[in-house]
């Protein structure tokens, strides 16, 4: 019954991200992993402790999301996709700032998407390319969800006919 509650209430949640989204809650979790990808990639040089940033904010979701397929959880393994793709979604929010900067930065003077964007010579697209992230986000929250939803109905007709099912012994 939890699961169930839990995906009606990603309904209203996932409406919001795709059609609405704002910085929230839960880009605070991914701030953190942000800059401690900007640590941890910044072993591998310049490039990679720029973008270090935005790999680590990923490295998380996705560790959870194989973590949890791995013990044979796929409905919690689907929900850690919801949290890849809201992150695909500040992702683009942060891209699309590239040349205007009003976003407030944290740690540093560097806005990392005008750094890679203006160096591959794409600064004039970042508003394009943070929507691009936004509508990848969208599916991939919108996708993982329907997968949620597949797994828990399939996992509860399973379990209704496991229950349902009499075995009838002869008389004897």
């Amino acid at each position: 019954m939890g699961r169930l509650a839990l995906l009606a209430l990603l309904v209203p949640y996932l409406v919001w991200l795709v059609f609405a989204y704002e910085y929230h809650f839960l880009d605070g979790v991914n701030l953190l992993f942000h800059e401690a990808g900007h640590l941890f990639f910044g072993i591998l040089g310049q490039t990679l402790a720029i973008a270090g940033g935005t790999l680590g904010q990923f490295v998380f979701p996705l560790a959870c999301a194989f973590h949890f397929r791995a013990q044979g959880q796929r409905f919690e393994s689907a929900l850690m996709g919801v949290w890849a793709g809201e992150n695909l979604m500040y992702t683009g929010r942060y891209a699309a700032d590239a040349q205007a900067q009003v976003l407030p930065l944290v740690g540093g003077h560097i806005h990392d998407w005008e750094w890679m964007l203006s160096r591959a010579g794409l600064l004039e697209h970042c508003e394009w390319i943070g929507g691009a992230f936004h509508v990848a986000g969208s599916f991939v929250a919108l996708a993982s969800f329907g997968f949620a939803a597949m797994h828990l109905l399939r996992e509860r007709s399973a379990r209704a006919e496991t229950q349902g099912s009499v075995t009838l012994q002869p008389r004897r």
